[in-house]
């Protein structure tokens, strides 16, 4: 039977954690700090667990220059669990903005002064949009739960990959062909297409704020390449990342939002006019304006989870000290090339999926075409891997195919060695 020494797995999540903070993490979960009870023992609403989540929230906010105007919350529901959370909040964001354009300083029942009610229920009828980057599996899943919450006539597909590749993900369109809304309520992407293999190279410039500051408001899904690349934060107005790829383990989902979304700047609508406006009312679990004002503890959260996340990030910063993620890019950026450039090294065995434009550095999707029979190709590639440590390549379901995950877990070495056995495979 192997060690884990002898394993680098290559998954795409759960995804491979650091072996010296799972040896931290087992201890704590035995006796944490020599209180006698394990981590996850402790109640969330212990001091202990406040420090936790305190300190993981500042050390994410180091690794990645997160300015002090957004907030940082842990929730529940992994990235798809945010597919709901995004369209709940930002709807009600939109109409709470529309409410203070038409009533002004106005107080009180709102369905007192009919015309205005009247104008506000046009203004959703006719303004109220959301945009949609559709890239691949995740970007178009989250596309879906929009429709399915508040209707089709209030989703706008701005772009879509497979209009212009064939019916297959593997492009990005051309920003020139986005057909963006004038005032949608957000703009959605996937950042990185985790099973398709397709990466945003730069921040949209179609997004991009103009001189005054303001612009879309846009929302990033980055479950899979957070923490692998500078993040321009400020250009975002919410950020949405399951842990268990480069952060820690399944079960916590990470939110960076805009403080200006949230009260006392703005608040939700009441249920009463968002059911009058025949709108989705948010489950207070996925309100974000209920988790900020209770520092992620409104209900039980794994503080266990949420201490791996904290000692990843803190062996993050002290490996990549003073550059901070900028030194985590620039390693992530040779691993990837490594394996691309085994991969290109022979044509005739491999084909990569994605259009070499868009491909991601971090879930690097192949074929192996050698011979007639590529299943059988396939099959005996994955075989050899495993049977050399090389383990997790296997490519989605709807898919198929190789996928090389390289989160920032996987070492410099490990690439190597995914690299020399690719070549080798190819000669073999």
């Amino acid at each position: 039977m192997p060690s884990r020494s002898d394993i680098t797995h290559f998954g795409a999540g759960p995804a491979h954690i650091f072996t010296d903070v799972l040896e931290e993490a087992a201890k704590a979960l035995l006796n944490y700090n020599g209180t006698g009870l394990g981590i996850a023992e402790h109640s969330h609403r212990s001091a202990l667990a406040a420090d936790i989540i305190n300190q993981a929230k500042a050390d994410l906010a180091t690794c990645l220059d997160i300015p002090d105007d957004y907030e940082i919350l842990f929730m529940h529901g992994g990235g798809t669990g945010q597919f709901s959370a995004i369209v709940y909040n930002f709807v009600g964001a939109w109409v709470a903005r529309k409410y203070k354009e038409i009533f002004g300083d106005i107080q009180g029942d709102p369905t007192e002064h009919p015309e205005l009610m009247r104008e506000l229920e046009q203004a959703v009828d006719g303004d109220l949009k959301i945009d949609y980057l559709i890239t691949g599996g995740w970007s178009q899943k989250a596309s879906v739960e929009g429709e399915r919450l508040l209707g089709s006539e209030y989703i706008n597909i701005a772009a879509d990959a497979r209009k212009t590749n064939g019916g297959k993900f593997g492009t990005i369109p051309d920003e020139s062909t986005w057909k963006l809304s004038k005032d949608a309520a957000f703009v959605h992407f996937c950042s990185n297409e985790t099973v398709d293999g397709v990466e945003f190279p730069t921040f949209p410039k179609s997004l991009e704020p103009g001189p005054d500051g303001k612009g879309p408001v846009v929302i990033a899904d980055m479950s899979s390449n957070i923490l692998t690349r500078e993040i321009p934060v400020r250009k975002f107005s919410a950020i949405y990342f399951g842990a268990q790829k480069n952060l820690g383990l399944t079960g916590i989902t990470v939110v960076i939002i805009k403080k200006s979304f949230l009260p006392p700047i703005i608040s939700q609508p009441s249920a009463r006019l968002l059911r009058y406006l025949a709108l989705p009312i948010p489950p207070i679990i996925l309100q974000y304006e209920t988790i900020a004002k209770n520092n992620s503890l409104y209900n039980t959260l794994s503080i266990f989870n949420v201490y791996v996340i904290g000692q990843i990030l803190k062996k993050l910063l002290q490996t990549y000290h003073p550059d901070k993620v900028q030194a985590q890019e620039a390693v992530t950026n040779k691993k990837a090339q490594l394996i691309y450039d085994a991969i290109e090294a022979s044509p005739e065995t491999y084909k990569i999926i994605p259009d070499k434009a868009v491909r991601s550095r971090i879930n690097i999707c192949f074929r192996v075409t050698k011979g007639v029979d590529v299943d059988a190709a396939e099959k005996a590639f994955l075989e050899e891997a495993t049977a050399q440590g090389l383990t997790g390549l296997k490519g989605h379901r709807s898919l198929g195919g190789i996928r090389a995950s390289n989160y920032n877990s996987v070492s410099l070495e490990g690439a190597e060695k995914l690299a020399g056995f690719i070549r080798a495979f190819a000669t073999s």
